[in-house]
C-alpha cells in the first residue's frame, strides 16, 4: 500500500484530503509544516509527498530537497499559480490548483505513483513514457487518453487527439458545458512533446475583466494603482508548455488583441511595458459558445477566431453517446462507493434504463452529481431511478422516444422539485442557496449562513462557476 505524506497547515483541508486518500486504499501520514514533518517522519521513506506551497516557516518546495527523490505534488491557490510553476522548475513532479476536484486529485496521485513505479522497475526508461509493451497491453484503446467511452463519435475524437497532440497547432475544443473539454485539453498536452512542461489552465470567465490582461500577460511596476512590483503573467508561466484557455468566448476584446499577438508573433508585452519578449506556448482553447456567430456580431475578433480554428475538436453531448453513459455512470459509482466505504452498491434495472435514456442536459457533470447524491442517500444495495432524480416514464416510451427527452418532460407533472428536497447534493444546495440569496446578502453573510469561511465561499464559486453579482451596493473587497 503506497504511503503518502500530506503537509498542509489548514486542518480542514488536511483532514479532508487524508480521508479521501484513505478511502482509496492509501496509507496516509500528515503534518502541518515542513518542520513538523522533519521532526515526526523520515521524509525519504514516503512514496509521495502532497504539500501546500505556502506553509508556516519553510515553503512546501523545501520538501523537494528533503525527500531525496520522493515525488512532491504541490498544492496551490489560483493566486499563486506562477509560484507553482516555479516549484516545478525546482523539481516538483506536478502541481494542483485549489480548490481541486476529488477525482482530479486522485488521478494526479495515481499517475505520479504509477510513473514512480515504472521508473523503479525500469530505470532506463524516462518517467512518464509508457513502454511499447505497456501500451500494447492497455485494457482499452483510449487508455493513454484517459477518457471513458467507446461510441463512434468518441472513437473518432480519440483518433484526432492522437494525430493533433504531437503537433504545435492551436486547437479549439467545442462542446456543451459539462462534456469534459478540459479532459481533452489534458490529453492533448500529455501526448505532446510538451508533456514534461507545465500546462496552465485559465478559466476566462472566472477572472474579473479589469484584471484579465494583467493575469494573462503580466505587468510592470507602477503599471496601474496597486502594481507595487513587476509580475509575470500566466502566458509567460506556460512558456515551453501548454496554455489552456477555458471559456475563451468570455475574453474581453482588448485581451483578445493581445492574445492574437502571442499567436502571430510568439511574443508578449507586459501591461505597462514597452518591450516585448518571446514565448513558446501552445494554445488550446475551449468554449460552449458559437465563436463564429459572435465574430459576425463583433463580440469576438474574427482574425483570432481563424487563428484558433486551425484544429477544431467537437465533444458530443452525453445524450449522443449511446451506451457510453452507462459505462461512465459505472465508473462514477465505483469512485463514489469507495468514498463511502461501500462495496455492495449497484444500479437497479430501472436506474440503468433511466441513465441510458435520460437527456442529461448538464452532461457528464450532471451525471456525476446524480450518482454522488444517490450513493449518499441509498440505504439498500440497489440504486433506483428515483434516487438518481431521473423523472421519466420508462414504461410508456419506446427506446427511440427517449432520445433527446428534456428533463422536465415525461412524468414531470408529479415532480415536486420546486420545493426544498433532500435529493439535493451538497453542491446543489450550495448553488441553490447562493443564487437565491446573493442579491440581498453580503459575501460575509452568505458565508456565515453556509457555515464556511469567505475564502471557502469564493473557492466554491470558482469551482461551480457561480459569478458574483456586479452591483456595487453590497459588494465587498
Amino acid at each position: 500500500m503506497p504511503h503518502i505524506l500530506i503537509v498542509e497547515d489548514e486542518t480542514i483541508i488536511r483532514s479532508a484530503l487524508r480521508r479521501l486518500l484513505e478511502r482509496n486504499q492509501y496509507q496516509v501520514s500528515e503534518a502541518g509544516s515542513v518542520q513538523e514533518a522533519q521532526e515526526r517522519f523520515s521524509i525519504p521513506t514516503f512514496d509521495l509527498i502532497v504539500s501546500d506551497l505556502r506553509l508556516p516557516g519553510a515553503p512546501g518546495t523545501e520538501l523537494i530537497k528533503l525527500g531525496q527523490g520522493t515525488p512532491v505534488l504541490i498544492m496551490t491557490s489560483y493566486a499563486s499559480l506562477r509560484s507553482a510553476v516555479d516549484s516545478m522548475k525546482m523539481g516538483a513532479v506536478d502541481y494542483i490548483a485549489k480548490p481541486f476536484d476529488h477525482d482530479e486529485m486522485l488521478q494526479a496521485v495515481a499517475r505520479i505513483l504509477r510513473d514512480r513505479q515504472a521508473a523503479t522497475s525500469n530505470p532506463a526508461e524516462p518517467v512518464g513514457k509508457a513502454s511499447a509493451s505497456a501500451k500494447a497491453g492497455a485494457s482499452n484503446s483510449n487508455g493513454e487518453i484517459g477518457i471513458i467511452g467507446s461510441c463512434p463519435p468518441m472513437q473518432d475524437l480519440y483518433g484526432k487527439i492522437r494525430k493533433v497532440a504531437p503537433t504545435d497547432s492551436n486547437v479549439l475544443i467545442q462542446g456543451e458545458s459539462g462534456t469534459g473539454k478540459e479532459l481533452v485539453a489534458r490529453a492533448l498536452h500529455n501526448l505532446s512533446r510538451r508533456a514534461k512542461a507545465p500546462m496552465i489552465s485559465v478559466n476566462c470567465a472566472a477572472i474579473p475583466e479589469s484584471l484579465i490582461e494583467s493575469e494573462l500577460f503580466g505587468h510592470e511596476k507602477g503599471a496601474f494603482t496597486g502594481a507595487s512590483a513587476g509580475r509575470a503573467g500566466l502566458v509567460e508561466a506556460a512558456d515551453g508548455g501548454t496554455l489552456f484557455l477555458d471559456e475563451i468566448g468570455e475574453l474581453p476584446l482588448e485581451a483578445q488583441a493581445r492574445l492574437l499577438r502571442v499567436l502571430q508573433e510568439g511574443e508578449i508585452r507586459r501591461v505597462g511595458s514597452v518591450q516585448s519578449q518571446k514565448v513558446d506556448v501552445r494554445l488550446i482553447a475551449a468554449t460552449h459558445r458559437d465563436l463564429k456567430s459572435l465574430a459576425k456580431i463583433g463580440q469576438f475578433r474574427e482574425d483570432l477566431y481563424y487563428r484558433l480554428h486551425v484544429i477544431a475538436l467537437k465533444l458530443p453531448p452525453l445524450r449522443e453517446r449511446g451506451a457510453d453513459v452507462n459505462e461512465i455512470a459505472q465508473a462514477f459509482l465505483a469512485r463514489q462507493s469507495a468514498r463511502v466505504n461501500r462495496t455492495d452498491l449497484k444500479f437497479a434495472p430501472d436506474a440503468e434504463q433511466a441513465i441510458r435514456h435520460y437527456a442529461w442536459p448538464g452532461n457528464v457533470r450532471e451525471l456525476e452529481n446524480a450518482v454522488e447524491r444517490a450513493v449518499i442517500l441509498c440505504e439498500s444495495p440497489e440504486i433506483s431511478a428515483d434516487l438518481l432524480g431521473i423523472d421519466i416514464e420508462l414504461s410508456d416510451l419506446d427506446d427511440e422516444e427517449f432520445i433527446g427527452l428534456a428533463p422536465q418532460q415525461g412524468g414531470a407533472a408529479n415532480n415536486t422539485s420546486h420545493e426544498p428536497t433532500e435529493d439535493l447534493s451538497l453542491e446543489d444546495y450550495f448553488q441553490h442557496f447562493v443564487l437565491e440569496h446573493q442579491d440581498h446578502m453580503t459575501e460575509t453573510e452568505l458565508a456565515r449562513k453556509l457555515g464556511v469561511s469567505r475564502k471557502c465561499l469564493w473557492e466554491r464559486r470558482q469551482r461551480l462557476g457561480i459569478p458574483r453579482r456586479k452591483t456595487g451596493a453590497t459588494s465587498e473587497s
